[in-house]
């Protein structure tokens, strides 16, 4: 299959382009994208009909012809996603999370592939969170950092953690406890 581009109007393709940093190599095998770099590697499949993803001049580039307004949009999530790829790689993701309690005070601790609540509520049995594979959580006080270089990844095990605090049949606005993500992947959050 030649990646070469033919000569068409503007309108009757979507071209979009992630340009490759030094220091990072990627590789590509039909739908498979594989992304290696200092800080480890990472490959996902990106299956779409008609949509082509090559290598090009230090860029990946992804391709569509005849596009519909469906289609560019899948163009586009296939960029951003392949640019988080490549970010993960080199500086990685990081999701602050806090503990707030005004009742009882909360433990938490990471034992093995969970994050275990202790005293959520008063409650006797401690509540539990899933750590997926390839990501690293931190206990410092009142402050969990979640660290990966696979932003989805990160970004699921803090909501498993901050879902795993999620308060039902009680009124929130008294019972304000819990634990609640305060940054993600670098950028705080508003309140």
């Amino acid at each position: 299959m030649s990646t070469e581009v033919r000569e068409m109007p503007i309108d009757a393709w979507v071209r979009e382009e992630v340009e490759i940093p030094e220091g990072v190599e990627v590789t590509i095998e039909g739908n498979l994208v594989k992304v290696k770099g200092p800080k480890g590697e990472l490959e996902r499949e990106f299956r779409y009909p008609g949509v082509r993803i090559f290598e090009e001049d230090g860029k990946i580039v992804v391709f569509k012809e005849f596009p519909r307004r469906k289609d560019i949009a899948i163009a586009r999530t296939f960029k951003a996603h392949i640019a988080n790829m490549i970010k993960g790689v080199t500086e990685g993701f990081q999701y602050k999370l806090k503990v707030l309690y005004s009742h009882f005070p909360v433990t938490v601790k990471v034992q093995g592939d969970e994050v275990l609540i202790e005293n959520f509520l008063g409650e006797k049995n401690p509540r539990r969170a899933k750590i997926l594979p390839g990501v690293t959580v931190k206990v410092m006080g009142q402050e969990i950092i979640v660290e990966s270089i696979d932003k989805e990844k990160a970004g699921q095990t803090a909501a498993n953690i901050e879902q795993a605090t999620r308060i039902n049949k009680w009124d929130r606005r008294v019972f304000q406890d819990g634990i609640y993500i305060v940054e993600k992947a670098g950028k705080p959050i508003k309140f």
